[in-house]
């Protein structure tokens, strides 16, 4: 873990090197004072030499200022470091995050990775920067300071050892009682975060369910299991302070009533002992912010090892050793083909399918809820990898190509459609950053998309709320399909993507395909036996398996579950079969 943080300090090496040097000089400067302060009194004061009182004072003020001085840099190299040290943890955990193939996001959930990049990602640089400057500062000072009074007076010096010790051994004990409750904070602040975040994307969904309330006891019921795991290390925290403040304080008047004896038996100056209270403070102070030290790191180790899990997550799929940058067509070729999302798993998720595609056609596959039907389709663009047999692509298997370039050459609608905020020119130029206003009219008259476009008081200028919430489910379908167009693609796999449209111009976006992308493989995923029947061919799934693949009459005659879904639809009609645009 330490080693993959250290890693992203990167160009902030220089900061991180002179905070903990001006901490250094610091402290030196802060040590140099008492020894100053003591000679005033010894031989400024008691002997009446006003020339020495300002020689000295003189010295303590330039010490005074050049520890100023330091402290000051201390803490601007410190904020440097500490802010870009976080700066970059984050575009490195996003930067890595983006290249998880559909596997390894499945291993993080979207909250757990929200808090890991804004919370988590907070308390390591609190952490850094207090370490570079008082995990320096605290221990030298203390060190120092206790090298000072041995010299001093050994045997009053000793107290301040006894009192380390102790105090050593107490904040070990309650170091190691509230880890367990920093680390289990986390796994509450996912679940806070989740519950949040569930209710702010779908928060239309629940005012139409009218479940406010459940979501409030929901999100209650998260946050004060945060609250009680919070209170019960803070409890344990808390216990630094007085007892902190308790050996101060009796190490004070053990010093005081010591070195007041000693002094009159003329075995300390009063000077000395000034000194060696305030070196008795400089100890203590310096325990209790290695104390604070160890509490933030605790907190911090966490949250580390956090981030350390997304930073060190290897994508599952990367590119070969040598690969392909031209697909030479959309043909598809499942070669007992078999896919398990866990690899531990019994079961799989796709048996043995063997299947074959040409360059060009245009197949349709149906199914049940659950047959497998979008997981066929993920394997063709590699989001996820085969775990057995051959799936290839161009007459290739897709894991000789370059990720990027089969993945432009493979277009897909998935079924879950997404815009992002933005006009809706930027969200269609997601196809392709270069397109012109005329291509971008153009996969809109193909997807049917330009009829409410038009109709849009600023046409393809028209600002799109985040998600698409300002356009309906049918509008943003289209906008999805004529975005992924745009790809010029040699496959377009729409999966289940013409759902919120009404037949009649689902027939129309399929009629356009036809006519204007021959060359291009598409493959239409549907519930809706009027989506996928004027196909070339269909695969009907069954349970991660081809129950059948043939035309919509083969299929008529020879396959049960077909000829069922189809008697099932037609049996009533299509309500919307003369419905206008969704």
């Amino acid at each position: 873990m330490i080693k993959t943080l250290a890693g992203q300090i990167g160009e902030y090496k220089k900061a991180s090197f002179l905070t903990p040097t001006f901490m250094i000089l610091e402290v030196v400067m802060d040590m140099v004072i008492p020894l100053l302060m003591s000679s005033i009194i010894d031989q400024g004061v008691e002997k009446g030499d006003i020339q020495h009182i300002y020689r000295i004072g003189l010295l303590m003020v330039l010490a005074a200022a050049f520890a100023l001085f330091c402290g000051v840099m201390g803490g601007k190299y410190g904020a440097e470091a500490s802010t870009g040290f976080a700066r970059n943890l984050r575009k490195s955990m996003f930067d890595n995050i983006q290249t998880f193939s559909f596997s390894n996001i499945d291993r993080f959930s979207t909250a757990s990775l929200v808090t890991r990049m804004t919370t988590d990602v907070t308390n390591v640089q609190n952490a850094y920067q207090m370490i570079l400057r008082m995990c320096v500062r605290a221990p030298f000072s203390l060190i120092i300071a206790m090298a000072m009074s041995f010299m001093v007076n050994a045997r009053l010096a000793s107290i301040y050892l006894v009192a380390v010790l102790a105090l050593g051994c107490v904040l070990g004990f309650l170091i190691s009682r509230a880890m367990k409750y920093f680390t289990q904070m986390f796994d509450k602040y996912d679940e806070m975060n989740n519950s949040v975040q569930e209710n702010v994307s779908a928060i239309r969904v629940v005012k139409a369910f009218v479940r406010e309330d459940y979501e409030k006891k929901r999100f209650s019921k998260a946050n004060e299991g945060l609250c009680r795991i919070a209170v019960r290390a803070e409890r344990i925290v808390s216990l630094n302070a007085p007892i902190m403040m308790t050996t101060i304080y009796s190490c004070i008047l053990g010093i005081s009533w010591l070195g007041a004896r000693f002094i009159v038996s003329d075995q300390l100056t009063t000077g000395q002992l000034m000194m060696l209270l305030t070196y008795c403070m400089n100890i203590l102070m310096s325990l209790m912010f290695l104390s604070l030290i160890f509490i933030m790191i605790t907190m911090s180790a966490a949250s580390g090892r956090r981030i350390a899990e997304v930073l060190n997550e290897k994508p599952d799929i990367t590119d070969p050793e040598n690969p392909v940058y031209e697909v030479a067509d959309g043909s598809i070729c499942f070669d007992h083909v078999t896919f398990r999302y866990d690899e531990k798993s019994e079961k799989p998720v796709l048996d043995d399918i063997c299947l074959s595609v040409d360059s060009g056609e245009t197949i349709g596959i149906l199914g049940g809820t659950g047959s497998s039907k979008s997981t066929l389709a993920n394997l063709i663009s590699r989001l996820y990898d085969v775990s057995e047999g051959s799936l290839r692509v161009g007459g290739r298997d897709v894991r000789e190509y370059d990720i990027e370039t089969l993945r432009n050459e493979v277009s897909v609608v998935l079924q879950k459609n997404v815009l992002f905020s933005g006009t809706i020119l930027e969200n269609l130029r997601w196809g392709d950053k270069n397109a012109s206003l005329e291509e971008c009219r153009r996969a809109c008259r193909l997807a049917c998309a330009d009829e409410f476009i038009e109709k849009m008081p600023k046409g393809y200028d028209t600002y799109i709320e985040r998600g698409g919430a300002n356009v309906s489910g049918g509008q943003r379908q289209r906008l999805c399909i004529a975005r992924a167009l745009l790809k010029k693609p040699k496959i377009l796999i729409l999966d289940d993507s013409t759902s919120a449209v009404d037949t009649a111009t689902d027939a129309r976006i399929r009629e356009a395909f036809a006519s204007e992308l021959p060359d291009v493989t598409k493959l239409i995923i549907a519930q809706r036996i009027s989506s996928v029947q004027d196909a070339d061919r269909i695969i009907v799934m069954d349970n991660g398996k081809v129950h059948g693949f043939g035309t919509h009459e083969e299929l008529l005659r020879e396959n049960d579950i077909y000829r069922e879904v189809y008697e099932s639809q037609t049996s009533g009609g299509d309500f919307d079969q003369k419905g206008g645009a969704a």
